[in-house]
C-alpha cells in the first residue's frame, strides 16, 4: 500500500530538517545536570540570585531521592522552630522511615553546644549518629559540610545544617553527580566514620581528575580538594598545594570570597603559602581582590588585612550585612561563601577558610573546576557581592571595632 502523496512529500522534508539539525543537539547527553550551584542569601538583602536555587529547596528534594543510603558529615546541626531546615530534618527522618540507611557524623566539640537536634535524629531507627573527635585524632575540628545520596550524588559547600545558614547567611555550594568526585568523599566519609569508633577505614585508590562533567549546557573538569594533609584516604587530593598552584597559574585576576583569611596560624606561627602566592601574582600584574566577611574586623585578623590591602594590585573588602528587622541573631547576617576563580576560567569552592589550621588540622572538602561556564558564574556571584552597598574597602588606617558576633547587643 502506498502512502498518501502528502505524507511522501512530508518524509524527504522531516529527514533533510534532522540532517540540518545541530550536532549538538543530537549528542546532548540526557539526565540532569552533574553541577549545580546552590546558595543560600540573607532575607532582607539584594543578595539573593533568582538563577541559582537555594539549599532549603535543593536539600529536601536531595534526601526525598535517597533510596538506599543517605551519609551525612556536618559540623553541628541546629534547627529551630518553624525554620528551613526543619522540613530537611523531616526528610532525613522520613529516609530513614522508608528503609533507607542513614549514617550522621557530627563534631565532638559542638555536640554539647548543639545537642538537641542530633539527639532526635539519633533517637530514630534507622538512624546511626557518631560524634568525631576531631581534636584527637587531627588536631582540628571536623568542619568539613556535605552529604552523599545512594553513592551517586553528593552535596558539599559552604552551609552549615544550621537554620542560620538558610535564611541569614550568604552561603554557596555545590550539587555533583560526578561518580569520581562523589566517590571521594564517600571515601572520605568511610574512613572517617570508622575513626570515630576507634577503627580504621581501609586503603583506598588514588583519586586523581580532572574528571568531566555538565555545567551549563558545556562540559568542565572536576577535581576533588580535601584536607588535612596526612588524613586523607588519597593523599594526593590535598587541597593547600592545589590553590597554591591555581594561583601561581594566574595571568589575569584573582577573586577571592571566604568569612575569614589570616596569613597566621592560631598559635602565631607564620601561615604563608595562600599569602605568598597572592602577593606573587599581585606582583606579576594580576588583579587579586580578596572579599570577606567583616568579622574580619577582629583584633588579630584585621592587622593582617591591613596590611595586605594595596590597591590596585591587590584589594581587600569586607561585608557587612545589615541586622535582621526581627532581631538580633547570633552568630548571623555574615557572608560565609568559600570560593576562588582565577581569569575566569579555573575555580575552587569548598568547606576551608584561608587559615592554616584548616587546611592541617581540620576536616575539609572541596573541588577544582576548570571551565568557563562555571568560573563565569562564579564570577558574577562575586561581582554581586563586590559591586554590592555592603562591601567595603579596608582603610589601612583605620581603627576598627569588631562586630557583635555572638553576644548579648
Amino acid at each position: 500500500m502506498s502512502l498518501p502523496r502528502s505524507r511522501r512529500l512530508l518524509v524527504p522534508l522531516l529527514l533533510t530538517l534532522a540532517c540540518a539539525a545541530p550536532a549538538t543537539a543530537v549528542r546532548a547527553p540526557a539526565g540532569p545536570p552533574e553541577l549545580v550551584l546552590v546558595e543560600s542569601s540573607p532575607v532582607e538583602t539584594t543578595l539573593d540570585h533568582p538563577d541559582i536555587p537555594d539549599a532549603h529547596e535543593v536539600w529536601p528534594e536531595m534526601v526525598n531521592g535517597a533510596t538506599r543510603t543517605l551519609d551525612i558529615a556536618q559540623f553541628y546541626v541546629s534547627n529551630a522552630p518553624g525554620s528551613r531546615l526543619e522540613p530537611v530534618i523531616q526528610a532525613i527522618e522520613a529516609a530513614a522511615d522508608r528503609g533507607v540507611k542513614v549514617r550522621l557524623l557530627a563534631e565532638e566539640k559542638f555536640y554539647k553546644t548543639y545537642p538537641e537536634t542530633l539527639e532526635r535524629l539519633a533517637k530514630r531507627p534507622g538512624i546511626e549518629l557518631r560524634r568525631l573527635d576531631t581534636a584527637k585524632s587531627m588536631g582540628g575540628v571536623l568542619h568539613a559540610k556535605y552529604f552523599v545520596v545512594d553513592g551517586r550524588e553528593a552535596f558539599l559547600g559552604s552551609q552549615n545544617f544550621d537554620w542560620r545558614a538558610l535564611e541569614h547567611i550568604q552561603e554557596l555550594g555545590l550539587r555533583l553527580r560526578v561518580p569520581e568526585v562523589v566517590r571521594s568523599l564517600a571515601d572520605v566519609f568511610e574512613r572517617d566514620w570508622a575513626l570515630a569508633a576507634g577503627g580504621s577505614a581501609p586503603a583506598t585508590a588514588a583519586v586523581g581528575g580532572p574528571f568531566p562533567a555538565r555545567f551549563a549546557g558545556g562540559t568542565v573538569g572536576v577535581t576533588p580538594a580535601h584536607s588535612p594533609e596526612g588524613h586523607l584516604p588519597d593523599p594526593g587530593t590535598w587541597d593547600l598545594p592545589k590553590l597554591v598552584r591555581l594561583i601561581d597559574g594566574a595571568k589575569r585576576s584573582v577573586r577571592v570570597q571566604l568569612l575569614t583569611y589570616r596569613a597566621k596560624a592560631r598559635d602565631g606561627k607564620p601561615f604563608p603559602e595562600l599569602d605568598e602566592a597572592l602577593k606573587r601574582a599581585a606582583a606579576r600584574g594580576v588583579k587579586v581582590e580578596l572579599l570577606l566577611a567583616d568579622w574580619g574586623k577582629r583584633k588579630g585578623t584585621i592587622e593582617g588585612l591591613q596590611a595586605m590591602h594595596a590597591p590596585p594590585g591587590l584589594t581587600v573588602k569586607l561585608v557587612t550585612i545589615p541586622p535582621w528587622s526581627g532581631g538580633f541573631i547570633p552568630f548571623a547576617r555574615v557572608v560565609h561563601a568559600k570560593y576562588m576563580v582565577v581569569d575566569g576560567e579555573r575555580a575552587w569552592l569548598g568547606t576551608s577558610n584561608w587559615e592554616r589550621d584548616y587546611f592541617t588540622h581540620s576536616r575539609n572538602v572541596g573541588v577544582l573546576v576548570e571551565g568557563e561556564a562555571f568560573a563565569s558564574q562564579l564570577e558574577r556571584f562575586f561581582a554581586d557581592g563586590w559591586s554590592s552597598p555592603y562591601a567595603a574597602e579596608v582603610d589601612p588606617k583605620a581603627t576598627y571595632t569588631a562586630p557583635n558576633i555572638g553576644g548579648t547587643p
